[in-house]
């Protein structure tokens, strides 16, 4: 399996294995949620408060010269990464969820009227379903979802039918947090350009797994959240084109975005500086960019492809299972690493905490995607979501534990 002669190497920059410091050993299978944060980005972070804490853009002293020079050089670092043509087109936001609320309050309330169509599809986290909704409310556009076919995967000849004349902003996520399908994101841009639409993504799940180009892409708007990536929680990231993002009115007011306050007015800084209202996270920001550091050193598509052999693994070994339910795409050609399913007759609230009892970590309930769940005709779903530094002797020690559940609960005895 790809990464195995370095897989050691690798666990150990990850602390939370040290089972005498933790006081348990833990298999950590909930990198959906938030991945683990590797030393060396837990270094940055604290090198940057012991010796360069300042705030940045602020002042001609050394410490917030070192400041602003490090912030910038992690927006530089996450434009290349996502290889944007310009650090301008990068804003610093807290996560995906306000990335997609700058949008939505920034550009969408001020471009879209009644009976505008919005398009999203029903694989949307909360993030990307409500912040529509309160723009459909607010303007007066339709809300109109695109559904699923028989292998948990956008449809897209629904796509391609629901996208209309009327239709001007197109939210899709890069890859599901629960069947873990990749739509075919260049295929929607494609489209939905044709049609006179601005496209959106949510790259929360696909970023911090497989490589991203946004000349290739070229989505309007790409939304990070770091925590997801190996980083400090409390950063993100919001891409948008820097001709669209330089005719957005400000998201928040406050110092830094302004370009002069006169008494009865102020007028603004251009992107990125107009969308960073404030003191920012620039700790999360230096983490971030270490963290994209440490997968640019491992490879993304090493991280992909070690990822994807490791899901193979687990899917086929579920799928062998008659008690399990998987929501998962099969031999699909670009998919996650999260596994959503059920064990019959067991609520996934059971199958979690009994699972956590041999040390096991994977998530319950509904993923912040209720529409979803409802949709696949369910109320909840657990979910094993699975990161390059997991194990395949990992894997099977999760698939072992999967009967002791059942057991546990009086199932399959005798």
């Amino acid at each position: 399996m790809l990464l195995d002669d370095k897989i050691v190497k690798i666990r150990e920059d990850f602390s939370y294995l040290d089972e005498q410091k933790l006081g348990r050993k833990i298999i950590y299978l909930d990198n959906a949620a938030t991945s683990q944060k590797p030393n060396c980005v837990i270094d940055a972070l604290s090198d940057y408060y012991k010796y360069q804490n300042a705030n940045p853009h602020r002042g001609a002293h050394y410490l917030t010269v070192k400041a602003t020079e490090a912030y910038e050089n992690a927006r530089s670092s996450i434009a290349k990464f996502i290889n944007a043509k310009s650090s301008d087109e990068i804003i610093f936001t807290r996560n995906t969820t306000e990335s997609l609320n700058l949008i939505a309050y920034s550009y969408a309330l001020e471009n879209l009227k009644k009976d505008d169509e919005i398009l999203i599809t029903i694989l949307e986290h909360h993030s990307n379903f409500t912040t529509w909704h309160y723009v459909a409310e607010k303007t007066g556009a339709k809300l109109k979802i695109v559904y699923l076919d028989d292998n948990f995967s956008v449809d897209m000849t629904d796509f391609e039918n629901k996208l209309t004349s009327k239709t001007k902003l197109v939210s899709v996520t890069g890859a599901s947090n629960v069947t873990s399908c990749m739509p075919d994101i260049e295929k929607i841009v494609e489209l939905s350009h044709k049609n006179g639409a601005i496209v959106v993504v949510d790259g929360a799940q696909l970023a911090p797994h497989k490589k991203v180009d946004m000349q290739k892409i070229n989505c309007d708007f790409f939304a990070i959240s770091g925590h997801k990536m190996l980083s400090p929680m409390g950063i993100g990231i919001l891409y948008g084109k820097k001709d669209i993002l330089d005719n957005m009115k400000p998201f928040m007011y406050g110092g830094e975005m302004i370009e002069y306050v006169y008494e009865d007015h102020s007028t603004f800084t251009l992107s990125p500086t107009r969308f960073e209202a404030g003191t920012m996270n620039v700790g999360g920001a230096i983490g971030l960019a270490k963290a994209i550091e440490y997968m640019e050193a491992i490879g993304m598509d090493n991280i992909y492809e070690r990822e994807r052999q490791l899901s193979e693994y687990a899917v086929s070994q579920l799928n062998k299972i008659p008690y399990i339910d998987i929501y998962y795409p099969q031999n699909a050609k670009n998919v996650g690493s999260a596994i959503a399913f059920n064990v019959k007759e067991i609520h996934p609230h059971d199958v979690a905490s009994i699972l956590d009892n041999f040390n096991i970590a994977v998530r319950s309930g509904h993923h912040c995607a209720m529409p979803l769940h409802k949709y696949l005709k369910i109320n909840a779903s657990c979910r094993a979501s699975i990161s390059f530094y997991n194990t395949k002797q990992e894997i099977d020690e999760f698939l072992t534990h999967l009967e002791d559940v059942r057991r546990t609960l009086g199932y399959g005895l005798e």
